[in-house]
């Protein structure tokens, strides 16, 4: 998958607020709005890149996730987040709406609805963005899975299933376990076996180097199974590293001890 940097796309620095993000975003989304750039193909991609930039870094808890993958895969952190997130995961809760509908007032120029069923597609109702009325609202676009949950959604589930035999998609739960390693293979990196006792399956895990303790390794579909075909969720196993000193002993151990049988 491409390679991106959402602090690069925006322009902004990793230390930036919250104010200076969405200020960035205003500036470059009426730089290339599509009103602006009818003849410029290239400027609508940009479009698309400027609003899943600002939709993750103007989201704390997507920030976060989004920064620890930086740091645990480097270049390879946007293909990791992309992976765990969809376009609906992105922008729901985003308030690029209303931004939008800030510069249509502003500088006369098309606002969301056009811009972004222009863009996405039917699937960005999807989306549920944040703005005056949307808090609460039920959106059936093309998304994968259900987008409403709580005691709403339940209902909603179980009237499908009961009046049509229809059992929506729903995504299975993640998983989480832990692992020590090594120093050293916590400073290189490195292939490590990694064997999961509910399944019973033994792995060979890619460690990437310079990986700290308390960062994960994320295992795709290792998760429980989804649910009315919906997609398995994921495992994620937490890195312990064993202190030095440890491991000496255990190295030692293994040099004077014999092998077993």
């Amino acid at each position: 998958m491409e390679q991106k940097d959402f602090y690069q796309i925006l322009g902004v620095d990793r230390e930036a607020g919250q104010e200076k993000i969405k200020d960035a975003y205003r500036k470059l989304a009426f730089e290339y709005h599509p009103d602006r750039n009818k003849e410029d193909a290239a400027a609508a991609a940009r479009m698309k890149e400027l609003n899943e930039a600002y939709a993750v870094l103007s989201d704390p808890e997507k920030r976060r996730r989004y920064d620890g993958l930086r740091q645990a895969y480097g270049s390879s952190a946007y293909s990791e987040f992309r992976q765990a997130y969809t376009e609906q995961d992105i922008f729901r809760g985003s308030d690029i709406q209303r931004i939008f509908e800030e510069l249509s007032r502003a500088f006369g120029l098309r606002g969301f609805d056009e811009i972004f069923r222009e863009t996405y597609g039917p699937a960005y109702k999807s989306f549920g963005f944040r703005g005056p009325g949307a808090s609460g609202k039920i959106w059936f676009g093309e998304s994968r899975g259900f987008p409403v949950k709580g005691h709403l959604g339940r209902i909603i589930r179980y009237a499908l299933k009961k009046k049509w035999g229809i059992e929506w998609p729903e995504r299975g739960k993640d998983r989480h376990d832990r692992v020590s390693i090594s120093p050293v293979l916590a400073r290189t990196g490195g292939k490590m076996r990694y064997f999961y006792r509910p399944k019973s399956k033994e792995f060979l895990v890619t460690v990437p180097p310079g990986i700290r303790a308390g960062q994960s390794v994320r295992l795709r579909g290792m998760g429980d199974p989804g649910k009315g075909g919906g997609a398995p969720g994921d495992l994620y196993i937490e890195i312990r590293v064993k202190s030095g000193l440890v491991q000496k002993i255990r190295d030692f151990l293994k040099r004077i001890l014999p092998p077993r049988a």
